[in-house]
């Protein structure tokens, strides 16, 4: 795991839990995934997927559509990081 310009933090208990997300890390090397026990947003985690991305909450209805925004997020950080 790097230091990563944008932070993806998943709840161990949220369904974007189960997903392979160390590959965003290989696919978006500023990026790290921190997968931590509890993002205290519990009504959210047993509700629907959801990631955190920069501290912002990033949440769809299928995990499959979550990580989708989640990678387009990350992008867009990376793009506004270097003024891009």
């Amino acid at each position: 795991m790097g230091l990563g310009l944008v932070v993806v933090e998943v709840c161990t208990r949220n369904e974007m839990a189960l997903l392979p997300l160390e590959e965003l890390e290989e696919k978006f090397p500023e990026s790290a995934v921190m997968r931590t026990d509890c993002l205290n947003m519990c009504n959210l985690c047993r509700a629907r997927p959801y990631a955190m991305v920069n501290e912002t909450r990033i949440y769809a209805d299928t995990k499959e559509e979550c990580l989708k925004q989640v990678e387009e997020a990350v992008q867009e950080e990376i793009k506004q990081f270097f003024g891009e």
